[in-house]
């Protein structure tokens, strides 16, 4: 735990939401298109929205919304002595986060629990192409309770919000690093069952989240892989996520390959959550600590880029700290103090203040 540093979770959660800004312009564009507009490299720097910032899109709005389910959890276990219900506290913070989308669920549930402070962040009110499954399964959720979603989905809109889990197991589990790694994985799976109810849809989430924890904790991320598969061992609808591991893995440790567009779309487009995280890290795994290389990698391709953009970014940053992003992507990053914000909130994890409970209402 000495090793853990407050820079490599504010790093995970600001590379992540650089990722997400650098892949958003590009987010439907083929390769081709890419080079079309960006020359022979893809696209190299952040391009401005309208209003002059890089701008984030659902990826970052809801990995924030995930921290705050998170943090609210164990706010309300640690002040009531009780035993913590992360599913419920991820379902009402996710319900919020459909509010500022302008969507509301389709049959009304009990009375929800007192909102968190994103809510009120106007900036998180702008809708950038979110996830269709992501829309409908919180319209139909009947309840706050409802652990999974009824629907089959294998896209990847559970796995790019996943990273939170590894960040807050890290913090809060006193067994060891295996110990901590399962529970980062159960809560990953946790957060991305609310909206996706197929296997290959929930399991990248926890594979992620182990991925995170472990890089957070000092180990490699192919050291976090190898975790997973562990974990992925004998449970049911796990083959699509153990081949995609196993795929990244055998890509990175090809001597013979050099990493490029058309060898990261071997691993998929990314619009399905095995193919997103195998693509977010492999890119990771082939960076050689340069976050900007392992970042431009994983948004030029013809794919979700924001998305794998997203989720290469979450590792690199934990793994090599906020340092390590270019000050000149977060400079001008939508949000980025938020952003900055949540990810310090999750290093302390629990502090008993007046101004902590108005953030994470323990009701």
């Amino acid at each position: 735990m000495n090793g853990i540093s407050k820079e490599r979770y504010t790093g995970c959660l600001l590379g992540g939401a650089a990722g997400d800004a650098l892949g958003w312009p590009v987010e439907f564009d083929s390769i081709g298109e890419i080079r079309s507009l960006f020359g022979p490299r893809g696209v190299r720097e952040m391009k401005p929205g309208k209003g002059g910032l890089y701008e984030i899109t659902d990826d970052t709005q809801m990995t924030l919304f995930t921290a705050e389910g998170l943090l609210r959890a164990w706010t309300r276990a640690r002040h009531s002595g009780s035993v913590p219900d992360f599913a419920t506290a991820l379902a009402h913070s996710y319900l919020d986060w459909l509010a500022t989308q302008r969507e509301q669920p389709e049959v009304p549930g009990p009375e929800a629990a007192g909102s968190g402070w994103l809510i009120d962040v106007k900036g998180l009110h702008v809708r950038r192409a979110p996830g269709g499954t992501c829309l409908s399964a919180l319209r139909a959720m009947q309840s706050p309770a409802q652990k999974v979603a009824g629907n089959t989905s294998k896209g990847c809109g559970g796995v790019m919000r996943a990273a939170p889990a590894g960040c807050l197991a890290v913090r809060i589990n006193k067994s060891d690093s295996t110990g901590t790694a399962l529970l980062a994985f159960e809560h990953g799976c946790q957060a991305a069952a609310l909206t996706h109810g197929d296997p290959s849809g929930h399991l990248p989430a926890g594979v992620l989240a182990t991925v995170i924890s472990s890089v957070l904790q000092g180990e490699t991320v192919e050291a976090g892989i190898t975790r997973s598969l562990a974990i992925l061992q004998g449970r049911n609808g796990s083959g699509e996520m153990v081949a995609a591991l196993k795929a990244a893995l055998e890509l990175a440790r090809d001597p013979m390959v050099t990493p490029s567009p058309e060898v990261v779309e071997t691993l998929g487009a990314g619009w399905i959550g095995t193919e997103a995280l195998a693509i977010g890290l492999y890119c990771a795994l082939v960076a050689g600590g340069d976050f900007a290389r392992g970042i431009r990698l994983a948004v030029n391709h013809s794919g979700d880029s924001d998305s794998t953009g997203s989720i290469a970014g979450n590792i690199l940053g934990a793994l090599l700290g906020e340092q390590a992003i270019p000050a000149e992507w977060t400079e001008k990053l939508e949000l980025a103090e938020v952003v900055r914000q949540v990810g310090e909130d999750l290093f302390t994890a629990f502090e008993g203040t007046e101004s902590w409970f108005k953030k994470y209402p323990a009701r």
